[in-house]
């Protein structure tokens, strides 16, 4: 009563509710509470049993068969318990709502495909191309497509057929990202859940109530992961949980934000994940710089950098942990204190949205600084002094081939 209440209030005069407003929809959502506790006792009720069926089965990851930052076999199957309870408690709570059966259905279908990977295995572009067909049922069968483009000077535009292909690309990537970020233990566990809680609050701030408690249960999920997957992991999410978490997300985000008339609508999602999307951004232009498969595996990603400078798992998924929720608070920020509140320019809004956003970059100027440290020490491992810049590309190559599995 009282998120409606809110809700009638903001509509009677035609302003965006604010963070306190949004905050008491979400809350005063019982689907969305209720939703979140159960998905996340759900998780941890199945993931112990989960556990003992992946020994039963053989789906236990083991560090030689390719780049590892774990040394003993751990179950990698944890992702059936996440999933189980996403499509369990979504069903419940919003699964009568077309849009969102697609997205539930198209969630199970991404985490069997994740699911036969981690038991038998599946080559990259096989896996790649099952989830980009999956897509298609969200996207075609239930009309979760991102139909329009709203940019902060040029406006709003319409996509015709192209919010097709551009859709099923952004649900394909996203839930690759999220695939490929799952390297140590606790990081994309807790970097879904970063960015599902922020989702639920702008989309609860847009009225877009399904959107909210899907994202809500899919942050509870993960949340009571954290409890077996923090380090010293005692199971992985594997593809299963990862490929259909990222999966959700991305259908998440189309249907409940970037679907909304309002500029902020395209930059929130990308801040919200700017972490896995620079991370995979970096290590895929890295192996195409040295003429490699963008699928293969190396030690390229951001969490191995922070490893072999010293930092330990756990400090490495806290240091990205933060600068993801960092960068989603600032998406958060950007929707409630609007540059134009009431059509001109708000000279204090501007200033506090510059000096934020200020801090943000210079975090951000700071991590990478951090992640690129390392080359520098692997330059000095090969003892690279002042040399020709010829010199100096060839002995690069040659450290990034100690990096690449199977280099020499």
């Amino acid at each position: 009563m009282l998120a409606s209440g809110v809700f009638r209030q903001a509509l009677c005069y035609k302003r965006p509710m604010s963070f306190t407003e949004s905050l008491e929809t979400l809350v005063g959502d019982g689907r969305a509470v209720w939703g979140f506790l159960l998905a996340a006792g759900i998780v941890l009720a199945l993931t112990p049993l989960t556990a003992r069926l992946a020994v039963r089965i053989g789906a236990v990851d083991v560090p030689t068969d390719r780049p590892r930052v774990h040394t003993r076999p751990i179950p990698r199957i944890g992702g059936i318990a996440i999933v189980t309870a996403i499509l369990v408690t979504g069903g419940l709570f919003v699964g009568d709502s077309s849009p969102y059966l697609g997205i539930l259905i198209g969630t199970l279908g991404v985490a069997g495909v994740g699911l036969v990977d981690d038991v038998r295995g599946l080559r990259p572009r096989t896996k790649l191309l099952a989830v980009a067909v999956i897509a298609l049922i969200p996207v075609l069968g239930f009309d979760t497509k991102l139909d329009h483009l709203t940019l902060p000077i040029i406006g709003d535009h319409d996509l015709g057929w192209a919010a097709y292909p551009l859709t099923v690309l952004w649900i394909t990537a996203l839930a690759n990202l999220v695939n490929l970020i799952d390297g140590i233990d606790a990081l994309a566990a807790g970097i879904v859940a970063i960015a599902a809680l922020s989702f639920a609050l702008l989309a609860a701030s847009f009225a877009h109530t399904d959107t909210a408690v899907l994202s809500m249960i899919v942050c509870g999920a993960t949340l009571a992961f954290l409890r077996h997957n923090y380090h010293p992991a005692r199971i992985f999410m594997g593809d299963t949980g990862a490929l259909a978490l990222g999966f959700v997300l991305a259908a998440v985000s189309v249907e409940g934000l970037l679907k909304t008339a309002a500029a902020v609508t395209l930059v929130a999602p990308l801040l919200v994940l700017a972490v896995p999307i620079l991370d995979t951004s970096f290590v895929v232009l890295k192996r195409l710089k040295y003429r490699r498969p963008p699928w293969d595996a190396d030690h390229n990603h951001f969490y191995h950098r922070f490893l072999r400078i010293g930092l330990t798992q756990r400090r490495t998924a806290l240091y990205l942990h933060a600068w993801a929720a960092l960068l989603a608070a600032y998406a958060i920020l950007v929707r409630f204190v609007q540059l134009r509140p009431e059509g001109d320019i708000d000279l204090g809004h501007a200033a506090i949205l510059a000096a934020a956003g200020l801090f943000v970059v210079a975090t951000s100027v700071w991590m990478v600084y951090a992640l690129e440290i390392l080359k520098f020490r692997h330059l000095q491992v090969l003892r690279l002094k002042r040399v020709r810049p010829e010199e100096a590309e060839e002995r690069e190559e040659a450290a990034e081939r100690v990096l690449t599995p199977g280099g020499r």
